[in-house]
């Protein structure tokens, strides 16, 4: 880690390894799956407590990557990583000689350090290259998207990932932007999008950029498309007794997660049967019904903890 990088303090850091606990403390050498390194608060604190597990960090940012790995060298071979993305987990964990985990943690989302250098372009509160990349090292950028794609998607991206009820103004107004040469920037972004926006409407609710730029940034990296092709995946990682825990930071990401979770615990029985056949049982149950959010004291010392929704869900059966 570089002189005076600041590491920021992890969502919901007790309660994630509290979850996870009981599926680490039941194997004699456990291993949990850390699907969204970032700076590895999380990877950080499991390794601290439990001294014969090992560690498998998965993250597309290289940046990211490489503050935890230094941040981590000190657990030797307790840790490991892979720069790659989540729904890659089963080629990640093949690539180990890896069969099965106990527990895999994921922390959805942009993370506080590419939130935080301003050049990644996720902010809509500095200038900065239209980018948004999650991995710099591959994949469309946000002017790409938006000086490539039509009016058609462009609208149904605002509406679907923003919910942005304004999007068809905001894009007739990208559109003309684009044709003049003066889309260039996220500042050029984000007073496009207050321009489009009717001056009540932006009186609540926040920035008025908030929407479009989280709608772009999930276009770019593919953040929901990703997260229904991973959820499946990880539950097949888990060994019996092992834990799924997940962090979600808006209401898009949750969805996926309650409806995955919502699947895999319920029964395949044909509604009427006298006994329940036991090959179609339900193979996971969830920890806990709903989800939990952070507790106001961790709300007041960490903004980011403001937004999340917890959520758990266990293996019960091969």
């Amino acid at each position: 880690m570089k002189a005076g990088e600041k590491i920021h303090k992890s969502v919901m850091l007790d309660r994630c390894i509290a979850l996870l606990a009981p599926s680490i403390e039941k194997s004699a050498n456990p291993i949990v799956i850390d699907a969204t390194l970032g700076m590895g608060g999380h990877a950080e604190a499991l390794l601290e407590r439990y001294p014969n597990l090992l560690v498998v960090g998965i993250d597309r940012d290289t940046e990211a990557i490489k503050i935890a790995s230094n941040r981590l060298a000190k657990f030797g071979a307790r840790f490991t990583f892979l720069h790659a993305v989540f729904d890659q987990m089963p080629e990640v964990l093949s690539e180990l000689g890896i069969k099965g985990v106990d527990g895999i943690l994921f922390d959805l989302g942009v993370s506080s350090l590419q939130l935080d250098h301003v050049d990644r372009g996720f902010s809509y509160s500095n200038s900065a290259p239209l980018d948004m990349r999650m991995d710099k090292s591959s994949g469309l950028t946000a002017r790409d998207v938006l000086e490539n794609y039509s009016k058609e998607d462009l609208v149904k991206i605002l509406r679907t990932y923003g919910e942005e009820r304004f999007a068809t103004r905001i894009v007739e107004n990208i559109i003309k932007a684009r044709s003049a040469g003066t889309l260039k920037t996220t500042t050029d972004l984000a007073e496009l999008v207050k321009a489009s926006i009717p001056a009540p409407a932006r009186r609540v609710g926040g920035n008025p950029a908030k929407r479009t730029f989280q709608a772009i940034r999930i276009e770019v990296n593919q953040e929901l498309k990703i997260l229904e092709n991973a959820l499946p995946k990880a539950l097949n990682q888990l060994k019996v007794g092992g834990r799924l825990v997940v962090m979600s930071f808006q209401s898009l990401e949750d969805k996926i997660v309650k409806q995955a979770f919502a699947s895999a615990s319920e029964s395949k029985n044909p509604m009427g049967l006298p006994v329940e056949l036991e090959h179609l049982k339900a193979k996971y149950q969830l920890v806990f019904r709903g989800s939990e959010g952070a507790r106001a004291e961790e709300i007041e010392t960490n903004s980011r903890a403001q937004s999340v929704r917890l959520r758990a869900i266990e293996r019960v059966a091969s």
